[in-house]
């Protein structure tokens, strides 16, 4: 299989691989029945969905050093909130479903936490009834992360609305540089105390929303005037010399790759501005339609799986933010997937110390689960290439265990 794939030729461009902005942005659909985490009563703007969780934690006004509930399937923007605000980190196993392994938490362990942090993976909510239920029973506070989520129903109620605090993105759905948001449906927020940024920061958002469309030859007309522009621009920024190598602690790096330094800050006006003009029709439509592509693609393939069997009636009130695909043998697959520079990514930079559970299928998934992107400015084509190599590579790699096994 490796000669193969090294066999492949690079992708000619890569994928766009967030929301971009272009002007089929600002066209409408109609998409009813699909409620928003914004919709809820109460609502602050954050500068991302990290600062979000953040700042829910310090709504708590927890005792410095309580323990927070995090799944071990996670991305490090998850426990950095946490450490930041001067909290413990304690871990939850989960189902095959993705939701909370609450009879394995240990009741000594659930006694000495004060908060549970409970994500909506990939953006296909589900109910937290039973999650909400142990939550009160425990007196422990539930911040709903619907970073993946920020369009959806969740059983019984719009998504965001079991947390005592819900958490989301909106760079992740808008075409914006940054955003998060604080919600919940009943209690309010009190004020965050945040700092404006500087102008120089306000313009370099719309400068980098612009150059980033004009990047994939988006905004047609526009984009031709402004590629000069960006061209002069990037041949004056100065390359940045090799860093040294480093023994800075794993946890360290970690820290500092997601990237803290604006939790204190109000969004970009650029983030806000985009987000109360742009339609949200075409968001949710384009990101059902990709998911159903990617569905049909990966039905049934030998050494892969959809993670989750769908439905038309599920889909239809949600919008997606990956397709999750488990993979039996994905190591050489997704760095290949990585190579070619398409939309694809896993979590698998998990954070150190993070203990395995019994019956606990997070290690698993932060292996085997590749989340393939279906955000709306990826379009059929984009979908159609990412899933054929995908399929090229698990056929070569069926042929070549075939061969291995003769």
């Amino acid at each position: 299989m490796q000669s193969n794939i090294k066999g492949i030729k690079a992708a000619p461009r890569a994928l766009p691989r967030g929301p971009v902005l272009d002007w089929s942005s600002f066209r409408r659909e109609d998409v009813p029945n699909v409620r928003s985490v914004e919709a809820l009563p109460y609502t602050v703007f954050t500068t991302s969905g990290r600062a979000a969780i953040y700042q829910a934690l310090l709504q708590l006004k927890l005792p410095v050093g309580s323990s927070v509930l995090v799944p071990t399937y996670h991305c490090p923007t998850m426990v950095a909130p946490v450490l930041l605000a001067h909290l413990e980190v304690t871990y939850f196993g989960l189902l095959p479903n993705g939701l909370p392994h609450l009879d394995a938490i240990d009741p000594a362990i659930a006694q000495k936490c004060k908060a549970m942090l409970v994500p909506h993976y990939f953006g296909l909510a589900q109910s937290l009834k039973k999650v909400r239920q142990w939550c009160d029973e425990h007196g422990i506070a539930l911040i709903e992360d619907c970073a993946h989520c920020y369009f959806g129903e969740a059983g019984e109620r719009a998504v965001g609305a079991w947390g005592d605090f819900a958490t989301a993105s909106l760079s992740k759905f808008f075409p914006v540089p940054e955003a998060g948001l604080l919600a919940s449906a009943h209690r309010p927020i009190a004020p965050l105390q945040l700092e404006k940024p500087t102008l120089k920061a306000q313009l370099k958002g719309w400068l980098d929303v612009m150059e980033l469309a004009t990047h994939y030859q988006r905004l047609r007309g526009l984009s031709s005037l402004l590629t000069p522009l960006f061209r002069f621009k990037n041949l004056r920024v100065q390359p940045r010399s090799a860093q040294e190598t480093t023994t800075e602690p794993i946890a360290g790096a970690m820290m500092r790759d997601c990237d803290m330094s604006r939790i204190r800050q109000t969004p970009l006006s650029a983030a806000m501005a985009l987000k109360a003009t742009l339609p949200r029709g075409r968001i949710i439509a384009r990101r059902q339609q990709n998911f159903a592509s990617y569905a049909a693609y990966f039905a049934d393939v030998p050494g892969a799986r959809p993670l989750f069997p769908q439905t038309a009636h599920s889909m239809s009130s949600a919008a997606p933010y990956v397709f999750p695909l488990w993979v039996d043998d994905p190591e050489e697959i997704y760095q290949s997937l990585r190579t070619l520079k398409l939309p694809v990514f896993r979590w698998d930079r998990i954070w150190p110390g993070t203990p395995a559970l019994p019956q606990d299928v997070g290690p698993l998934w932060s292996h085997h689960v590749l989340q393939l992107l279906c955000h709306q400015d990826l379009s059929a084509a984009d979908i159609d290439r990412t899933a054929s190599m995908l399929v090229h590579l698990l056929q070569i790699q069926q042929a070549t265990s075939r061969i291995s096994a003769a």
